[in-house]
């Protein structure tokens, strides 16, 4: 995939629609490179998957609940990753972001994660959703549902993977997996918060406009 640059100080943003989980990750990874040696601004995807199981570098085999028969018969992929964190779901109805940063000069990895969480935060606010953080975990919760993980890759400076928001995601593919190693962890979405659907370019651009406030980026 090619790449038309951005003006100067600005935040591409990309939405390619559904992508397959290592396409994406493709992508990210070669515009890490160009992005690291200048050729292309730092860029936000913002897409769907089709059904898959993401491993984080933490994930334990145990955490995947499911047969590789019942997998199959979800039409659901497994993917081994190098983003942080554990087991994790990614499909239809969920937005993903993928932020491609370049972030020597502003700030570490807890700077940045934390960053993260509240530009969800503010985007759930948007919809009237009371969203926040729990205690010693990442990710951002309704409550003790959690509604949006982050994972994220930080190589030389510049952060790939990203995070997550249940949109109007179907929750019973968590029942296959310890979503993100968090024991009798809930999970929740917007549409099953705010009683109907939502429509998933909606949240984008909400997330994109706060995106760029918490990074001090235009988009």
């Amino acid at each position: 995939m090619s790449w038309p640059a951005a003006p100067e100080g600005r935040l591409k943003v990309i939405t390619p629609g559904v992508v397959d989980y290592r396409r994406a990750w493709d992508w990210q990874i070669a515009l890490a490179a160009a992005v690291r040696e200048g050729r292309q601004p730092s860029t936000l995807f913002l897409l769907e998957h089709p059904p898959v199981y993401t491993l984080g570098r933490l994930s334990k085999p145990e955490h995947l609940l499911a047969a590789p028969e019942e997998l199959a018969a979800a039409g659901a992929d497994v993917v081994e990753t190098d983003r942080g964190g554990q087991i994790t779901f990614h499909g239809p109805g969920q937005l993903v972001a993928y932020p491609v940063m370049d972030l020597r000069g502003w700030g570490g990895p807890v700077k940045y994660v934390r960053t993260l969480e509240q530009v969800i935060i503010e985007a759930m606010s948007d919809f009237g959703i009371p969203a926040g953080l729990n205690p010693g975990l990442t990710g951002v919760w309704v409550g003790d549902a959690k509604i949006a993980a982050i994972g994220v890759k930080i190589s030389r400076g510049v952060a790939y993977h990203g995070f997550s928001i249940n949109v109007n995601t179907d929750l019973s593919y968590y029942d296959r997996i310890v979503p993100c190693g968090i024991e009798d962890g809930q999970v929740t979405s917007m549409e099953r918060i705010l009683g109907h659907p939502v429509e998933l370019a909606e949240v984008a651009a909400r997330v994109a406009e706060r995106f760029g406030e918490g990074m001090g980026v235009h988009i």
